[in-house]
């Protein structure tokens, strides 16, 4: 644990008609470049692309520059070094650079998903799955000391299952690469984030068996961060920020999976509608998104407790110092106001 964190130290050396009216914030028509580096491009987000695609980010006078980290110590890196303004991804990265000492830590300060946002993909159909069927069986797994990792052993322990004993899981494995080591031919079972999950299923390479986010519970899943002088020197800006996501969640909560999947496809060009649909549908038959910016104590404590069950936590931290809902409180007051609720 101790050499990860020390390495970890290291590298940082379409639009609807029912949509309200917001003016934008930008006087001058000029428009103030945030650079985001997010974990992965995934529907999971869907709030986000949403926020994107319907123009919420540049009626606040924000815009956009991504680029995709691919695992959230590279996204943590990008933010603690000054290549991105924000970063989106798994909180527990702000946990291990705030007990490192760093001085100007990353806080949070959107929650946007509430549930793992993977699922368990076989290499046949198993509509009778149960999780007492990976018992002898190994599983890619992910990067050691990331959540979905760390989630997806919570559930095998749920179960009764020991991962490296009763099951084996493998962490070796790249994010980006687990769906191609799978279809290599390594592993039983892989987890994998949509839409990559169906186009396996499509292509006949891989089939949905469980949904880990239902099996673990709620958990904070995903969050946004900045560095605390970040967001210290630019308090307007993020409030903004998070309106834009803000007015993401409340749409796709209102919105069928059909019209998430019409407003996010520019954001994924390699799928059809059909497949985002399907998607869209499966993260909200689970309650993936949060309804609000809102990051709570209860669920960031929960985060911890599965880190430490993990064995990757070896002292908890302090959510008054990794978590501020100052931006969340404004933005949802000011959405509200405009939306007259």
């Amino acid at each position: 644990m101790q050499r990860r964190l020390l390495l970890f130290t290291a590298a940082v050396l379409v639009v609807f008609a029912c949509i309200p009216v917001f003016s934008a914030c930008s006087r001058d028509g000029k428009l103030t470049k945030v650079r985001l580096n997010e974990v992965t491009r995934s529907v999971f987000y869907a709030p986000m692309y949403v926020a994107i695609n319907l123009g919420y980010f540049a009626e606040e006078g924000i815009e956009l520059e991504i680029t995709t980290g691919q695992g959230a110590d590279k996204v943590m890196t990008a933010v603690l070094s000054g290549e991105a303004d924000v970063g989106f991804m798994g909180p527990e990265a702000s946990i291990y650079v705030y007990n490192e000492g760093q001085k100007d830590f990353a806080v949070n300060f959107i929650q946007l998903t509430q549930r793992d946002g993977s699922f368990l993909v076989a290499r046949e159909p198993d509509p009778d799955f149960t999780w007492e069927k990976v018992r002898g069986k190994s599983i890619i797994g992910g990067r050691k000391g990331g959540v979905p990792l760390m989630t997806l052993e919570y559930v095998l322990k749920k179960h009764g299952l020991i991962p490296g004993k009763d099951v084996e899981v493998l962490t070796h494995i790249q994010f980006a690469l687990m769906a191609g080591a799978f279809t290599g031919g390594e592993g039983d079972y892989v987890t994998l984030f949509e839409p990559v999950a169906t186009e396996l299923e499509l292509a006949g390479a891989g089939y949905v068996v469980a949904s880990v986010g239902r099996d673990s519970g709620l958990i904070p899943y995903t969050a946004f961060s900045a560095r605390k002088s970040y967001l210290e020197q630019n308090r307007e800006l993020v409030e903004r920020f998070t309106v834009a996501i803000c007015r993401g969640q409340i749409w796709v909560r209102e919105h069928s999976p059909e019209e998430i999947a019409k407003v996010i496809k520019p954001s994924f060009p390699d799928s059809n509608e059909a497949i985002l649909t399907k998607v869209a549908a499966r993260y909200k038959e689970i309650d993936a998104w949060a309804a609000t910016p809102h990051f709570s104590a209860e669920a960031f404590e929960r985060l911890q407790d599965v880190m430490e069950l993990a064995g990757e936590l070896t002292k908890r931290a302090p959510y008054e110092e990794l978590v501020t809902n100052e931006f969340a409180e404004k933005a949802l007051a000011s959405v509200r106001k405009a939306e007259g609720r």
